[in-house]
């Protein structure tokens, strides 16, 4: 393993280990000596890597909604590449950012608490995060309306937001307080919602 294989190694441990302690006890609460404690690395090592536990938690956010715009774009990707319409691209969107979300609960949680705050130094990078993200969903609303799969009446980014969010809060409710729902079955739940709202704008006008 190099240098650069190594240091991505340990940076996803740091990641790991931070998201699940400022999940379990909030940013303040944490110290970067119990993260370094619980990657199992020196302190020294999380200095090295982040200059500060800001950086770390800034850092890791981004990371992890970057992670997630990827898996929403290769959805995107593999249905087209299948021949699937805009609608069945919008809908594996929703079934990749539950899965994402059911692999990264933790992650998720910190981003929709951290989202709507204002005064932290990370704002602006949550933001820009965010925004790849939507335009991801943007583009597929756009390219479904051209395609007149979907009214051209539709609010494009209202409708990514509201899609986005929808996934977000699904997810997390389903993790709490539905565990034991199957993701196969929250799938369906919020893709019976896409297709009567968004699929079925055309229909209806």
């Amino acid at each position: 393993m190099d240098s650069s294989t190594r240091r991505q190694a340990t940076r996803q441990k740091l990641f790991e280990a931070a998201v699940t302690l400022i999940a379990e006890q909030g940013f303040s609460s944490t110290t970067v000596d119990e993260i370094a404690e619980r990657a199992g690395v020196a302190k020294g090592t999380v200095y090295y890597n982040f200059a500060s536990k800001t950086v770390l938690f800034e850092e890791l956010l981004q990371h992890g909604i970057e992670l997630l715009t990827a898996s929403l774009q290769t959805a995107a990707d593999e249905n087209a590449e299948r021949g699937g319409s805009h609608v069945d691209a919008l809908d594996a969107m929703v079934r990749a950012g539950l899965d994402f979300i059911s692999r990264y609960p933790s992650l998720t949680q910190l981003y929709v608490a951290e989202l709507w705050r204002t005064n932290r130094a990370w704002q602006s990078t949550l933001m820009m995060v965010r925004q790849r993200a939507i335009a991801v969903i943007e583009a597929e609303l756009r390219a479904g309306v051209a395609a007149r799969e979907l009214s051209e009446d539709i609010d494009i980014p209202l409708t990514a937001s509201a899609l986005f969010g929808m996934v977000l809060v699904a997810a997390l409710d389903w993790q709490s307080y539905q565990p034991e729902r199957s993701l196969e079955d929250v799938h369906a739940a919020l893709s019976r919602l896409l297709q009567g709202r968004v699929g079925g704008t055309v229909a209806s006008g």
